[in-house]
């Protein structure tokens, strides 16, 4: 399957100019430090070219921050993503694509769990404490998934995200049906 999505690059030419610019540094000290032309640094903060991983990496290792704070964008309460969404970032010089699918504060702490389910009987779970956040990718079989008012029907390969605060189901819909959870307090 050919990956469907690439680097946005609007978001992040505004992260990487705003990073930039929050810590006081040029165009020539980042590039310089990401080992990359001031030319492409350039492009980038203008929201133009191609840039792969390695790039796009070095310049967060240059800015000091992490890799996945180059894509973040608001995001709702419920966040449901389809196999091949996401947002991607490829290697230049291998046939390499990895899709973000969620990035947590590093004041956050993440547990992370494998979830085996029959259908039969649905899995309600009550809230948990304020503020969590369940992930739940869905690795085999297909199972409804998320908060009660707005659950999503998941097939291999898709995520959702929801709010662990309040009543929330995992159903299996077929044998066997395997995914991954992270929660996320």
């Amino acid at each position: 399957m050919e990956p469907s999505a690439s680097v946005p690059l609007e978001i992040m030419a505004a992260t990487l100019t705003q990073e930039r610019q929050r810590q006081g540094r040029s165009i020539a000290d980042i590039a310089r430090s990401a080992g990359i032309a001031k030319s492409t640094l350039s492009q980038l903060e203008s929201a133009q070219g191609n840039p792969g991983i390695e790039t796009l990496w070095a310049l967060c290792v240059a800015l000091n921050i992490p890799f996945a704070s180059l894509f973040e964008t608001p995001k709702s309460r419920v966040t449901v993503l389809r196999r091949g969404e996401g947002i991607q970032v490829s290697a230049e010089n291998a046939y390499y694509h990895a899709f973000l699918l969620s990035s947590a504060s590093s004041v956050n702490r993440r547990d992370l769990y494998t979830i085996t389910a029959q259908p039969g009987k649905d899995r309600v779970s009550e809230p948990h404490m304020a503020q969590v956040t369940e992930h739940i990718l869905l690795m085999t079989g297909s199972a409804v998934a998320g908060t009660l008012d707005e659950p999503a029907t998941l097939l291999p390969g898709d995520y959702i995200s929801y709010p662990g605060d309040v009543p929330h189901i995992f159903k299996a819909l077929e044998p066997d049906t395997t995914a991954v959870m992270i929660i996320e307090h």
